[in-house]
């Protein structure tokens, strides 16, 4: 909704799907929904900000790259959450985190966030 004489982007030029990357949201949800269920001992408090971090990532994932790509996005991020527990007992639990953080950054960056190359017209020969 925006003011009248005005489109949406202008008024909340945030909430453009191309304003702000997701990588650092994507990455990010992962690394401070470990830190509130650390520190808060409530596992669901932290799954709730990984909940409304990909919603937030999903969004634009799909505005800019497509609804498959954004469901492989989605599944990457569900995959890396899973794979942090997965590993945890070997290598700890902070490497852990932050490894799924990175390969989660990276997907959603490779994907949704690089800048695209725009093909060069074909030469036309006579």
């Amino acid at each position: 909704m925006g003011f009248q004489g005005t489109d949406d982007a202008t008024v909340f030029p945030m909430d453009r799907p191309a304003a702000t990357p997701t990588w650092p949201v994507a990455a990010g949800s992962l690394v401070v929904g470990f830190v509130v269920a650390q520190l808060t001992g409530v596992r669901p408090l932290g799954g709730l900000v990984l909940i409304v971090g990909a919603a937030w990532c999903a969004r634009r994932w799909r505005a800019r790259a497509g609804t498959a790509r954004t469901v492989g996005l989605l599944a990457i991020y569900l995959a890396c959450f899973v794979a942090s527990h997965v590993i945890a007992d070997p290598v700890g639990t902070w490497p852990a985190v932050a490894i799924v953080a990175a390969v989660t950054g990276l997907s959603a960056w490779a994907v949704a966030d690089a800048p695209r190359r725009v093909p060069a017209p074909a030469a036309r020969t006579l």
